[in-house]
C-alpha cells in the first residue's frame, strides 16, 4: 500500500507525514529529501537531477519517477510507504501508477485540506534568524524576545520566499496543479479529505482516521 499525501505548501505534510510514519511503521519517502539523498550519494541519478537543479530547472518526471522506483524498491519500503511531495501534477501522477502497475501496490491519496487565507498566514509568518539560520513563527513559534534569536541574539528576517507577493505567487502556481491531482484521484475512488486546520494532535488523529479507511492501520 502507497498512500500519497497531498496538499498545498504550508498545509503541513511534512510534519504529518512524519507523525504517521512513526505510527504506522511506514517508510516516509519526501522527494525533497529523496533529491538531496541521490545527490550527496552521488548517484547516477542524482548527478542527473543536479544538473537539472544546478541549471535552475525543474527536474523531468522520469528522473524523479526513477529515483522514487528505486526508493520504494527498498526493503523498508515494501510493505506501506507515504509519500511526501510526490504527485504535484496529473502527468506525475499517471506516471507514478504506471510505474507501480506491475508490481500491484495500491494507491490511494488523502488530501490535507487548508484555507488560501490559512496557507498564506503560515508561510507569511516564518521568520529566520540572520545569523544561525533557526527558524520561528511570528504566531505558531514566536522567538522569547521580538524580532531576536533565542539561540545567538541576531535578528530575525524574512526569507525572499515568505515575502506576501512570493507567497502569493507560489500558491496560485501550486494549487491549480494540486486541484487536478485531487479530481484524478477522487475521479478514481483513490481520495480521503482531511481537515488540516486544528491543533496538531487533533490533525494527527484525523490523518490516522483517513489512512486506516485505505489501509493503514494505527
Amino acid at each position: 500500500m502507497i498512500l500519497v499525501l497531498l496538499g498545498a505548501p504550508g498545509a503541513g505534510k511534512g510534519t504529518q507525514a512524519e507523525a504517521l510514519a512513526a505510527a504506522t511503521g511506514a517508510a516516509h519517502v519526501a522527494t525533497g529529501d529523496l533529491f538531496r539523498a541521490e545527490i550527496a550519494a552521488g548517484s547516477e541519478l542524482g548527478r542527473t537531477a543536479s544538473s537539472f537543479i544546478d541549471a535552475g530547472k525543474l527536474v523531468p518526471d522520469e528522473v524523479t519517477i526513477g529515483m522514487i522506483s528505486a526508493r520504494l524498491a527498498k526493503p523498508d519500503a515494501a510493505e506501506r510507504v507515504i509519500l511526501d511531495g510526490f504527485p504535484r501534477n496529473p502527468a506525475q501522477a499517471a506516471a507514478l501508477d504506471a510505474a507501480l502497475s506491475a508490481s500491484g501496490r495500491a494507491i490511494s491519496a488523502v488530501l490535507l485540506n487548508v484555507d488560501v487565507a490559512v496557507l498564506t498566514a503560515r508561510l507569511t509568518g516564518r521568520r529566520v534568524c540572520s545569523g544561525c539560520g533557526r527558524s520561528y513563527h511570528v504566531a505558531h513559534r514566536p522567538p522569547t524576545v521580538a524580532d531576536r534569536c533565542d539561540a545567538c541574539g541576531l535578528a530575525l528576517i524574512t526569507r525572499s520566499d515568505d515575502a506576501p507577493a512570493t507567497v502569493a505567487a507560489r500558491l496560485e502556481n501550486q494549487l491549480a496543479a494540486l486541484n487536478d491531482v485531487v479530481e484524478l484521484y477522487r475521479a478514481s475512488g483513490r481520495l480521503q479529505v482531511v481537515e488540516g486546520v486544528g491543533e496538531i494532535r487533533e490533525i494527527q488523529s484525523r490523518l490516522a482516521a483517513a489512512a486506516a479507511a485505505v489501509g493503514f492501520t494505527v
